[in-house]
């Protein structure tokens, strides 16, 4: 399998297990979803089992919305039933937010593995910034905009989320802060968004990615029924019981962190994965 050892394919099976675990407790935790976490995991695994460079990143981000659908209903109903979610602001998202996975689904099935990686590191640096960074006075408004600017602020996110492979709630998460909402009710919030874009996500990426096994038929990782289009099987089934355990867990104690230790501890982490994609696309 994958043309490596059996020694190699234990280890994988180990590193994604251990991923998923990492990937479902960050997800709590921050409310991204996990796409933060298990994109760039999944990268350094698909380049040592010999995905090539071109197919890589998509594959990663399709595998990637897959993970995200369990981990993020788990991670939304724990938030919910604390009573954080604003469900006034997911409705209005709702359609819009879908609309543009779907065309960022449309746009992966051509884009270069590069911009992939770009808008990966644009984004999450910017987050990263506004959370380590950013003063109470970096405000666009005190309350959230009019229904017109939230129906585009979702479609971006849709159309963001899905070319990084994320749950919408690095998006989200800045952009409730900057309207005045609390982190906590941010990242309740930004759970929600996860389940909304990871299923189309996927179906999209299958989409995207369904004549690429043709393309490539000696990289194993890319047919049938190891992969659907551009969703690892292998992936998405040895990160689903660890992530949708430990997203519980993490919801949980992001209820007992406090905000600036939320921010400072997801900005790190933002930065490390802005540093590996910058390298990445440098190299």
């Amino acid at each position: 399998m994958f043309g490596i050892s059996l020694l190699d394919l234990s280890w994988l099976v180990v590193a994604l297990l251990a991923a998923g675990a990492i990937t479902g407790l960050l997800a709590g935790v921050f409310g991204v979803g996990g796409g933060t976490v298990a994109v760039p995991i999944l990268y350094e695994l698909f380049r040592i089992v010999g995905v090539p460079e071109e197919v890589r990143m998509p594959l990663c981000v399709g595998t990637s919305l897959a993970i995200i659908i369990p981990t993020s209903i788990r991670s939304f109903m724990t938030h919910r039933a604390k009573g954080a979610v604003d469900m006034s602001i997911l409705r209005v998202w709702a359609v819009p937010v879908v609309v543009g996975v779907i065309m960022g689904s449309i746009v992966a099935r051509y884009a270069p593995a590069d911009l992939f990686k770009a808008v990966f590191v644009i984004v999450a640096g910017a987050s990263a910034v506004r959370l380590l960074f950013g003063k109470d006075s970096w405000r666009f408004g005190l309350d959230m905009p009019v229904k017109p600017i939230m129906v585009v602020y979702g479609w971006v996110i849709g159309v963001l989320s899905a070319l990084m492979g994320i749950g919408g709630g690095l998006l989200s998460n800045m952009f409730m802060t900057f309207y005045n909402r609390p982190i906590h009710q941010a990242i309740a919030t930004s759970s929600g968004l996860g389940i909304l874009i990871s299923i189309p996500g996927a179906l999209g990426y299958i989409y995207a990615g369904w004549p690429r096994a043709a393309e490539y038929p000696t990289v194993l990782a890319l047919q049938p029924p190891l992969a659907i289009g551009y969703i690892s099987l292998l992936g998405f089934l040895l990160f689903i019981p660890t992530s949708t355990w430990m997203a519980p867990i993490g919801a949980r104690l992001a209820h007992r962190l406090s905000k600036r230790r939320l921010e400072v501890a997801f900005g790190t982490f933002l930065l490390l994965i802005c540093a590996r994609f910058a390298i990445s696309l440098i190299g």
